[in-house]
Order: C-alpha cells, then structure tokens, then sequence
C-alpha cells in the first residue's frame, strides 16, 4: 500500500513512503516478539510449577504487563491493515458514487474517537504512575504506558491513510458530517444533561447504530458512544474510560486468544490439519455425501484446537471445497454447510468465545470446556441428518448428481490414514487432559498445544516451514489486538450501560417476563441471534453477558446451560445472511459469491435452530458431565 502524494517532488514521496514503512516495520516487529516473549513466559511458569514444584510470581506479573502492550501493538498493525471488524453490508450495497465517502469515513471516525481519547490515556498514565507491582517493583506506568503508544500510532496511521486516499471531496464529506455530528452533540451538552435514560438511546443505539452501519469499525463505534456518554452527560474523570478499556483487554485469561490462534495456525502449516481430514474421508467418503459429513467432523475435532472461526475454516476449505467439487458438489451448497459447521462448533473447547464469556461472566472456564462438547455433537448431528436428507439417491436436493464416487478405501489404507493422523487426533485429548490434570490452567495450556504440535511437524510430519513463522506472529498479534480492542471498547461500553441503571431495568423487563424461564430462553435465542448477527459473537458476550447472566441464574438456569443456548443463538445470528459477517468470511475464503449459498443456507440454518431448542429443553446436554 504505496501513498501516492499527487505533484510532490520524487525526494519528498520517498521520504514519506519511508517514513510508512518504518512506523509498520517497527510495530511489527515489537509485536511479534512480544507475542513470542508471552509464550516462552507461560511455558516457563507451567513448567517452573509443574516439573520443579515451584511458582515464578514475576512471570505471571510480566506476562501480564507485556500483554496489554501485545493488544494494542496488535490493534496498531491491525489498523494499518484494514483488518477491524466492521459491518459493511450497507456500505457494500451502496452506489459505487458513494463507496469513497464511506471509506473516509471509516478513517476519520475512528481518528476523531484517538484524538478524543488520548488525552484520557495519558492521564491514566499519570494515575498509575503512583501505584508499583509488588512481584515487578516497578511503577505501573510501564505497563499502562501502552495505551497512548498505541492511539498515537494509531493517529499516524490513520493520518497515512488519509494521504493515501486520491479523492478528497469524499474526505472533506466525512470530515464535515464528523465535526456537525460531534459538535451538535456538544452544542447541546445542557438538554443532555438532563434527558436521563433517553441518553442511552441517542449514544447506545443511535450513535453505534450510525457508525456500526456506516461501516465504522465496530471497536471505534462503541468507544466514541462511550466517550460521548461519558464526556456530555456525566462529571465522571474521562480517565475512567481508559482504564475500564485496560480492564478489558488486558484480563490474563484472554491471553489464550493469540495463543490459540497460533496454535491452529501451526497445525495447519504441519499438516496436522490436512491428516484429520484425509483420515475421516477415508472412513466416509465412499458414501453419497461422505465429504459432507468429514467437514462436520472435522470441524469438530479443529474447532476444539484452534478455537479460530476463521483460522479452522481456513484450514479446511483448502483441503476438501476441490474434492468435494470434483464430485458434484455445488459452491453455494459447499459455502452453506462450512458456515453451518463453523456457527454449529462455536461451544466446542477452547472456543475463544468460551474464554471471553467465562471471563466476563465470572463462569468457570472448565465448566464451560467440559459442558460445550455435547451441544456441538448434537446440533453437528442435526447437519448430519439434513445432509443425508440432501444427499440421499446420490442426488443433492436441488437435483444436481454427484460425480463418481470414491472407491471405498480398504482397512489398509484406513489403518495407515489413522497412524498418520493419530498425533493429530490426539491433540485434543493432550490440551483437555493438561488442564484438567492441573497441569497448566486454560489460558497456558495452549503453550502446551504449541510445543506438541511444533514437535510433531519436525519429527514425525517432517513438515515445518520456519519462513512461516514470524508472518504467524504477526498475523497472530493483528488479528487477536483487533478482538481485544473490541472487549476493551466494549467493557467500557457495558460500564457505562451499568452505571446508568441500564441492567436494572433490563433485568426489570426480562423478569416480568410472562411464562417464566421458557419466555426468558426463548426471548434470549431471539435475542442473542439478532445480537450475533449485528455485532458478532465476541462483542456480543462482553456488553450483554454480565446483564442477562444474572437474570438467567435468578430464573433458575445453570450458567453452563445458559452460555450453550446463547453461544449457539449467536453462532445462528453469525453464519446467517443477510448481515452474518462469519458468512462473508466464509464467501472470502472459498472465493465464492455469496449469493450462491443464500438459498442452501436457509435448510442449514433451519437445523440448527432446531439443535439450539433440543440444547435449550434439555439442560443435562449442556451439564449432564459437570
């Protein structure tokens, strides 16, 4: 992504161009070896307490600090990527005249919310300067230092992207409706003052709802609705909202997120992933639809690694959408079940989506681990029928045949797929077994994970390309700073919906429900799938799980059963077009046009909503091994 600065003299462009690439340079270079720097420190602590019976308190300390500098250098490369999650399904259909004005203001409003918000970071920064860590001794101005590093980079980016664009009567369109936006807020700061719950509407709906569906990254969406809240209709110091951001992002457990990343990353680069795939194609894939059925299983067992929507669509795609092609299987049917797939396995451990919501709901994570394997087995069981429905006579339902049909493999080659995949297999049962043996807690065990699966590409797949691996550190440190980013907005966000009342009266609402705990589940499935649509599943979790969590315990659901009925909910509302992101990214990934799987989809999405309401009327599915 070169700057074009049109009429500049050829030294200046150069200068400028430099300039660009040295400030990315330089991020990603501080973020990989960060992201590096935690692994090797959480593998130190399980093995210093594991093996030598003896707990390091500095590494834990450490990990933690260098982990808010993880999130926001990632958030920084992730800014200079484009890669923020946004909603852009308005902005796409807009008229090609208009699509420049959206892509400014893509750029100047997440600047306005960094410019706002710098102030505020680097009070914070003078606050935590008066307290030390205890295990470090050092002063905590080290470890939240990170915060303005990160805006202030983030602002120069920003400001490079601007220089980029070619056309400015779209920039000076956006900047306009920018500053009338802000400034006609700010102009009327003394009815605001006054207006009570009605603020929440105008900044919590209003103000997220014009900037999520303008195609504003959905981080920057929910911070300026907090700062606006914040700075117009409270006397609260704004340094509050940084340091509600610093809660959510940096809260250890959520180190998991790169870790796992990582994790299913290198098992796609082994070829773990590829022998999982060939061994259950060799089991099924002699039957009409056998493929079909692979890609749930083998959702299934990756999703459990990975924890990555997208990092185990990613690794599937590519192995089976040719195969299954050869054979008559059409894009638009392919695309419906890997997204069906991918919403169906959104419970299966370690799901990043369990961590976050055990994070935020106060939920023991090995509660969650353990009771999301029987969902997903059951709502995967719901696919597996209406594939065998789809595929039955050897005919798909829309009546394309399929090409000739794998010769069943013989027990050789079954027994030889199996050896090959065993390590791969066994993954699963190494990361559920470390944590619960206590030998590493969930957010080290992926260090473990790591470590196996290094060893087994190296000897035992004799596949480990190391060019690889520090674009894995990087992509991994982008694509877990843009998540954080959006649980720390978010957490920010869901502190200032609390401290307005906001979940009182929710749970008002929810709890003069009529029907009791039933109207409450099904209000929720609603609920969540609309959520999961809108804003996807991570952000989803962090504003809306503190406040429905407790009402659910009050009605009296156990909080495992409830999290399996709200991650699937959101799962359906993620997968679902219109407005599902995770099925674009499904599109994207397979180059297909999302228009072929709009009609397949609907039967897909049909049987998860009924392997959601067998989760949701029968409690022991999700708890029944607790």
């Amino acid at each position: 992504m070169r700057i074009v600065l049109t009429g500049s003299h050829p030294k200046l462009q150069h200068g400028f161009d430099a300039i660009e690439r040295t400030l990315m340079l330089s991020t990603e270079v501080i973020a990989g070896v960060l992201v590096a720097a935690e692994i090797v420190l959480l593998l130190i602590g399980v093995i210093a307490r594991y093996v030598f019976r003896h707990s390091l308190v500095w590494s834990d300390s450490l990990a933690s600090l260098l982990f808010l500098w993880l999130a926001m250098m990632g958030a920084v490369i992730a800014f200079q990527r484009g890669e923020h999650m946004r909603m852009g399904t308005f902005v796409r259909a807009a008229s090609p005249r208009w699509q420049p004005f959206f892509q400014a203001l893509a750029v100047i409003t997440p600047l306005a919310f960094l410019l706002l918000v710098a102030g505020p970071t680097i009070d914070y920064v003078l606050d935590e300067s008066h307290l030390t860590d205890p295990a470090l001794n050092i002063s905590n101005a080290w470890r939240a230092a990170a915060m303005p590093v990160g805006v202030f980079l983030m602002i120069a980016s920003s400001l490079f992207q601007l220089a980029r664009l070619t056309h400015w009567r779209p920039v000076l369109g956006a900047l306009l409706l920018t500053v009338l936006v802000g400034g006609g807020l700010a102009a009327l700061q003394p009815l605001l003052a006054g207006a009570g719950s009605w603020n929440l509407v105008l900044f919590f709906i209003g103000v997220v709802a014009l900037c999520v569906f303008s195609g504003v990254p959905i981080a920057f969406s929910f911070g300026l609705a907090s700062f606006g809240y914040l700075s117009l209709t409270t006397s609260i110091p704004l340094l509050v909202m940084a340091s509600r951001m610093d809660q959510g992002m940096s809260q250890i457990v959520l180190l998991a997120v790169p870790l796992f990343v990582i994790l299913g990353l290198l098992m796609e680069m082994t070829g773990m992933a590829k022998a999982l795939v060939e061994f259950l194609a060799n089991l099924l894939g002699h039957v009409p639809g056998g493929l079909s059925y692979v890609l749930v299983g083998a959702m299934y067992l990756v999703s459990g690694i990975s924890g990555s929507k997208s990092a185990d669509m990613a690794a599937l795609a590519p192995v089976l959408y040719p195969e299954m092609r050869a054979r008559g299987t059409r894009p638009g049917e392919f695309v419906a079940l890997l997204s069906a797939t991918a919403a169906q396995t959104e419970t299966i451990p370690p799901s990043l989506v369990l961590i976050i919501l055990g994070s935020v709901t106060n939920t023991s994570i090995g509660a969650l681990f353990t009771g999301g394997l029987l969902p997903g087995l059951v709502v995967g069981l719901m696919l597996c029928a209406l594939v065998w429905w789809r595929n039955r006579g050897g005919r798909l339902a829309d009546g394309a045949a399929f090409g000739e049909r794998r010769a069943r493999p013989t027990p050789r080659e079954i027994g030889r797929s199996f050896w090959i995949a065993l390590p791969a297999l066994a993954l699963p049962f190494v990361i559920r077994f470390a944590v619960v043996d206590g030998i590493a807690t969930a957010t080290e065990v992926s260090t473990i994970g790591i470590v196996y699966t290094i060893a087994a590409g190296l000897l035992l797949y004799r596949r480990f390309d190391w060019r690889r691996m520090w674009p894995i550190l990087v992509g991994t440190a982008a694509l877990s700073g843009a998540i954080l980013l959006i649980i720390g907005a978010a957490t920010s966000m869901a502190w200032c919906l609390t401290q307005s009342g906001f979940s009182d009266a929710l749970a008002d609402i929810f709890a003069k429900l009529p029907g009791g705990l039933v109207v409450f589940v099904i209000a929720s499935i609603a609920l969540f799938i609309v959520l999961g649509s809108l804003l996807e599943g991570i952000p989803a979790i962090v504003l809306f799980g503190p406040l429905l969590f407790p009402i659910a315990q009050e009605v009296g659901l156990n909080p495992v059963h409830y999290a399996m009925i709200a991650i699937l909910a959101m799962g359906m509302g993620l997968f679902a077009p219109p407005f599902g992101v995770g099925y674009y990214t499904a599109c994207a990934i397979n180059r297909i046009n999302p228009e072929e799987g709009m009609r397949p989809i609907v039967a897909y999405m049909v049987a998860l909503g009924v392997g959601v309401a067998l989760v949701a009327a029968v409690p022991w599915i999700s708890t029944g091994f607790l």
